[in-house]
């Protein structure tokens, strides 16, 4: 049995497209069904729902052999035990440093609102700038607002909710796609099954 992670939402909507090239269908319609493990089209493949920031745990693990996942998600969890061989160019955005528009500058140490704890870490380290960093879990725009930090790092589509809250981008970290992600293990012990999705997943990219 091939057990794929996938997360609800925009990479869930943007994913079933790109399997259904590859004749990958699940049987019941994932938004209205309550299940969180889903049959499809082939006797030998499921769908496994799950939270987009526990896909490449479950992939890690070997509870799911097969995952899609957001590069800013593969960047914090840090990927180890995992393969990132199919980058399906879907769920695009960017991830930036925000904050509040013509800001004056701090000479103190910064204060960073992120769920991205590891990223933000890694990038002020490589920057050279010591920074303290505040975990969020959502709404990251409302932390310069009230005085909780002074910068957020946080995915960025268009932009739109960063100036309704009176911010800016003010520097570029990457940019992100979602990538199909595999278990190194079951890259060895269901090779030919695998290999032959990644192909057909890159056809359907290309």
């Amino acid at each position: 049995m091939l057990k794929i992670a996938l997360s609800k939402g925009r990479i869930f909507k943007e994913t079933l497209p790109l399997l259904a090239q590859a004749g990958i269908e699940p049987l019941e319609n994932p938004e209205t069904s309550r299940k969180l493990i889903l049959k499809t089209k082939h006797d030998d493949v499921e769908l496994v729902i799950i939270r987009a920031t526990d896909v490449p745990t479950y992939v890690e693990y070997g509870a799911a052999d097969v995952g899609v996942a957001g590069k800013d998600v593969l960047l914090e969890h840090g990927g180890e035990g995992l393969y990132e061989p199919v980058d399906l160019k879907i769920a695009t955005c960017r991830l930036m440093v925000a904050g509040p528009v013509n800001a004056p500058p701090l000479h103190r140490r910064l204060r960073i609102a992120t769920k991205f704890v590891n990223i933000a870490r890694r990038y002020y380290a490589e920057k050279g700038e010591q920074v303290e960093i505040i975990k969020l879990y959502g709404s990251m725009e409302l932390a310069p607002l009230v005085g909780l930090a002074d910068r957020i790092v946080d995915v960025v589509d268009t932009g739109k909710t960063l100036k309704a809250n009176g911010l800016e981008p003010l520097e570029h970290i990457a940019d992100i796609s979602s990538r199909l992600i595999i278990n190194k293990a079951a890259m060895k012990i269901k090779h030919a099954q695998l290999k032959k999705l990644i192909q057909q997943l890159q056809q359907a990219v290309n």
